[in-house]
Formats: structure tokens, sequence, C-alpha cells
């Protein structure tokens, strides 16, 4: 993958613009006479931009630390490795010399803070300061650029994966839709069956209670009285026969 497409690089040249604009105003505040509302400003903003860019940087180093899982996956070597590594330690010490210089301020007076800021200011590495350095910077450029573009490749990957996943998730969801719409309609029959059922014995129930009616009124007294004694008989004979044989 060239440099050009990687995004390793296109985050590292932001980061590294990030910490150019924060030496100005570093530098800026540093000439600033101590104690004052525009020097309270400057450190809030400078304590701000730093905590800023060190998480970039640590987000960068997460993206790097996979990367060495499988380089060969994302088209690089050990050495490119390498190299993101010292630029992301780098731009670490940078952002942290000039964050502890600013903390280191906030407790001097006078002319020992200008003191500490030169002393911290000497202590930071410039990249932009010498040809050799340009070169150096440049090349940290395409690193960062195409370490971020493998960082990109990865994220897709994963959701690919996930994606992956959440299809097979839906297809095992759908097999179980279709298997309980399938109970349903089963249940669905067997209830119309019985249904048909009830109504096919209330109406014999029905035509049965009519028949007994048409009986009885046409027995008359007399006849019902036969009919249940008829009935009390029967069911002594069957009590007999069920309970004492």
């Amino acid at each position: 993958m060239s440099s050009a497409q990687d995004p390793f690089y296109i985050v590292k040249e932001e980061i590294q613009e990030s910490i150019d604009k924060l030496q100005s105003t570093f530098h800026q505040w540093e000439r600033i006479p101590s104690n004052t509302g525009e020097q309270v400003h400057l450190t809030k903003e400078l304590l701000a931009g730093c905590e800023s860019i060190e998480w970039q940087v640590d987000e960068l180093d997460k993206a790097i630390g996979v990367a060495s899982r499988d380089p060969s996956w994302y088209g690089i070597d050990n050495v490119e490795l390498e190299k993101r590594r010292r630029w992301t330690a780098t731009a670490r010490t940078q952002v942290g010399n000039m964050k502890k210089a600013v903390l280191a301020g906030k407790e001097l007076n006078g002319g020992g803070t200008a003191s500490g800021m030169r002393r911290e200011l000497m202590r930071m590495p410039n990249s932009h300061k010498t040809d050799t350095s340009n070169h150096y910077a440049g090349r940290d450029n395409d690193d960062f650029i195409e370490s971020e573009s493998d960082r990109q490749l990865l994220l897709i990957k994963q959701q690919d994966e996930e994606l992956d996943e959440l299809s097979a998730s839906v297809e095992r969801i759908g097999g179980v839709g279709l298997t309980i719409h399938e109970e349903l309609i089963a249940q669905e029959r067997i209830i119309d069956d019985l249904g048909m059922d009830m109504d096919s014995t209330s109406n014999r129930l029905d035509f049965v209670q009519k028949k007994v009616a048409m009986v009885m009124k046409k027995a008359g007294a007399k006849g019902q009285i036969m009919m249940i004694v008829f009935l009390l008989v029967l069911f002594i004979i069957l009590f007999v026969l069920v309970f004492l044989t």
C-alpha cells in the first residue's frame, strides 16, 4: 500500500500540524508575563491541546499494536512498525515536555518561568528546523498515513465479521419465526376441527333433547312415571353389576 493511500500518514500529518500549532502557542505563552489574564487563557488552551494530542497519539499506538499482530495482512513489516512506534514516541515526548513546562510555569514566577520554559524547549525536538529533519518528518508522515490505512482496513474487516454474525442471527431468527408460524397454523386447524366437533355434538344433543321431550309429552303422566321407574331399575342393575360382581 502506498503512503498516499495509508490513513496512518494522513492522521500523522494532522497530529504533526496540531503539535506545530501547539508549539507556536507555547512560544507565545512563554513570552507573556506571568499572572496575567492572557497567560491564564493560553495555559488552559495549551493543557487542553496537550490532552487532545496525547489521546490521538494513544489511539494511533493502539492501531499500530493491532497491525503488529499480523503485519503481512496489512502489507507492512517489522521495520515499518518500529518506525511508526518511534514517531509516536517522539510526538508523545514533544507534547509531554510542553505539558510539563506549562504545569511547572504555573508554580513559578517571573524569570523562573521564562528560564524553565527555555529549558523545556531545549529538550524538545523540532523536526522543521533543518532540511534533514524535514526529510525524516516527511517519511514519518508517510508512515502515519500507511498505519492509519491499516487501521481503517482492520475496522472494515471487523465490521464485515460483525455483519456476517448479524446475518447468521437474522437467519436463525427467521427460521424460528417460520417454525412458530407453522405451529400456529397447525394449532388453528386443530381448534377449528374441535369447534366443528363441538357444534356437531351440540346439534345432536339438541336433537335428542327434542326427541325426549316429544316422547315425554306423548307418554303423559303415566308414561313418565313408568319411564322413571324403568330408569331407576336400570340404574340399580348397573350398580349391582359394577360394584357387587
